[in-house]
């Protein structure tokens, strides 16, 4: 699978992974007042009982960046190196900041695979030019659909998962991921405090101690929960 570094360097210290990641966190700070434009959309739907995925789409918010940030990316990386994560799974990719850390994070490990899944056609090509971009591609494969069809089937063991899309979807995809997950591998989900109400059945489940996670929920952006599967 290419050059793979073999070295013992951090691949988020040089380039073009270094100053790809300074541009698009750049591009998405900007892109929050973007978001921002959105919110009488979202006042007005949730003042008449919505919540926010009947209110949103994935093609109303396909120039939205929504992206982790820094230092979530940052932790995923370290995460990664920390388990030497061969098979990583990623739902919601987006525009692929997270995915990159993520790849760099398996390249670093001596080779794997991130799969990924993004719902929205222009952000899937986005994130497949970002990933090539940062000399990543070949290990990553980023699947266009719903992520309850594309992460079907996936290779075993995972050893790392973000939940990061459609915040309704978290239930279902993981258990969809669970029985392929090995013993000590690790899920984030992000966005923990911003969707509450939506994300309290995801908190409930992993932090009851009776689904086979222990799990707490991160003070880093807004909530990042933090679950290591223990069988």
């Amino acid at each position: 699978m290419g050059d793979r570094n073999m070295s013992g360097e951090c691949s988020l210290q040089f380039d073009p992974i270094k100053s790809l990641l300074a541009e698009l966190h750049a591009e998405a700070y900007r892109d929050r007042f973007r978001f921002i434009s959105l919110l009488p959309r979202l006042l007005s739907g949730f003042l008449r009982g919505k919540d926010f995925s009947e209110i949103m789409t994935p093609a109303s918010m396909k120039e939205c960046y929504i992206p982790v940030s820094r230092e979530q990316g940052e932790l995923l990386y370290l995460t990664a190196r920390t388990l030497n994560a061969k098979n990583v799974v990623e739902f919601g990719t987006s525009f692929g900041i997270s995915t990159i850390y993520l790849a760099a994070g398996v390249r670093d490990n001596g080779g794997g695979i991130v799969i990924g899944s993004e719902i929205e056609p222009s952000k899937h090509t986005r994130a497949e030019r970002n990933l090539h971009r940062a000399g990543l591609a070949e290990y990553a494969d980023i699947r266009l659909g719903d992520a309850l069809e594309t992460l079907k089937n996936l290779p075993q063991p995972i050893d790392l998962v973000l939940l990061d899309g459609w915040k309704d979807l978290y239930m279902p995809v993981i258990e969809l991921l669970k029985p392929n997950l090995r013993k000590g591998s690790v899920v984030f989900a992000d966005n923990i405090f911003t969707f509450r109400k939506s994300l309290r059945p995801y908190v409930d489940y992993v932090q009851s101690g009776q689904n086979g996670f222990v799990s707490t929920t991160l003070h880093v952006a807004d909530g990042f929960e933090y679950s290591v599967y223990t069988g």
